[in-house]
């Protein structure tokens, strides 16, 4: 019991030291592959030195590092225990007894814990980073205004009213939208004032409106009441739960959102009409994230434990890196599926998991009973 104790301390110290370096390495090549993109882009735009182009890349790295974990511990997986069973240090743990369902649950457990880290630790690192880096690039190396390029367009948003009837909502539609200095204003603003089951209660017209400090504030601003006649023009301040940021962030990625944030921020963009599919999406993915990273594990044991002596182990090998590229793909196309309404998000975000899982388990009971 103790033997088998210290092994599996020590398969899980070498395969998490794979995983790691695995991780530093490809987030090194990814972050280099951006640096040179930053700094094509940067050529016709002065203004991007190469101080901004290098903070721009280094603000992306923690998040390319997330976006590649799975496929890092696929990797390091496959290092770690093809080199575990070429030195017939498995084989032997096997022959004393020892089953690959015991000493992967070790690795395993690593993994899934390295998932869990990524999740509630790295995102909040990684989204005001990613945030920063974003605001820079829309800044330097971007001709639009950022996130909320709406100047000129129209506006839609949804807010509850409770000021006016409980469980009451505003519609607001405005024609021109601005964002200067952090203030958001609109031009030729409606207000739609409902009762909860969508019946009229006020109409607002009103030239100009502004966000400032939890209020909007209609200026030349007339009411039409459905059982009074229309007052004459003046400033009204409309209660509101959004704020510049908020507007502004959900036309931004839910990549720049923590994952704490996001449960509060679905109900805020549902609360005020917003689409919360991609955000949705994004909560699911990470929480499926421990349990990606640890079916990488299973299929990564599974494709390179296969003893040296039958032959065929760089095939075997290549198999795996094929499934991983595989598992990758199927997750992207679910996540565009996801992204638009065509597969229910919580499929989207567990199926690459679940399809992983099933293999792995496939390739497991066939090593190990035949």
């Amino acid at each position: 019991m103790i033997l088998a104790a210290t092994f599996l301390r020590y398969i899980s110290r070498v395969f998490t030291f794979a995983v790691l370096t695995m991780v530093a390495a490809l987030s090194g090549l990814v972050a280099l592959f951006d640096f040179i993109e930053l700094l094509r882009r940067a050529a016709t735009r002065p203004q991007a030195t190469f101080g901004i182009v290098s903070e721009i890349a280094a603000l992306r790295l923690p998040w390319e590092a997330m976006q590649i974990l799975p496929f890092a511990v696929l990797l390091g997986g496959i290092s770690a225990f093809w080199r575990l069973t070429r030195s017939s240090e498995l084989i032997v743990a096997r022959a004393t007894g020892l089953s690959a369902w015991q000493f992967l649950s070790g690795p395993t457990l690593c993994a899934a814990l390295l998932g869990a880290i990524a999740t509630a630790a790295v995102t909040p690192v990684s989204a005001v980073m990613l945030a920063r880096a974003e605001a820079l690039d829309n800044l330097y190396l971007t001709s639009t205004g950022g996130p909320l390029s709406l100047s000129g367009g129209q506006l839609w948003l949804r807010q509850s009213d409770h000021a006016l009837v409980p469980e009451g909502v505003s519609i607001i539609h405005a024609e021109q939208v601005a964002l200067t200095r952090r203030v958001l204003s609109v031009s030729e603003v409606s207000v739609f004032r409902l009762a909860p089951h969508d019946q009229l209660l006020q109409r607002i017209e009103a030239q100009r409106a502004v966000l400032d400090h939890g209020t909007w504030r209609l200026e030349a601003a007339r009411v039409v009441s459905t059982d009074r006649p229309p007052e004459p023009a003046g400033t009204i301040l409309l209660p509101t739960d959004l704020t510049v940021a908020r507007v502004e962030e959900s036309f931004a990625s839910p990549d720049t959102l923590s994952f704490w944030k996001l449960p509060d921020f679905i109900a805020l963009l549902e609360r005020s009409g917003f689409s919360a599919i991609r955000h949705r999406l994004r909560f699911q993915s990470l929480l499926a994230l421990p349990v990606l990273a640890a079916t990488m594990t299973l299929v990564a044991a599974g494709f390179s434990m296969r003893p040296t002596r039958r032959g065929g182990t760089a095939r075997m090998i290549g198999s795996g890196v094929s499934a991983g590229f595989a598992l990758f793909m199927v997750s992207k196309v679910a996540e565009e599926f996801g992204g638009s309404g065509a597969l229910p998000i919580v499929l989207a975000a567990w199926a690459p998991a679940a399809a992983g899982l099933m293999l792995a388990i496939a390739l497991l009971l066939h090593l190990e009973d035949g």
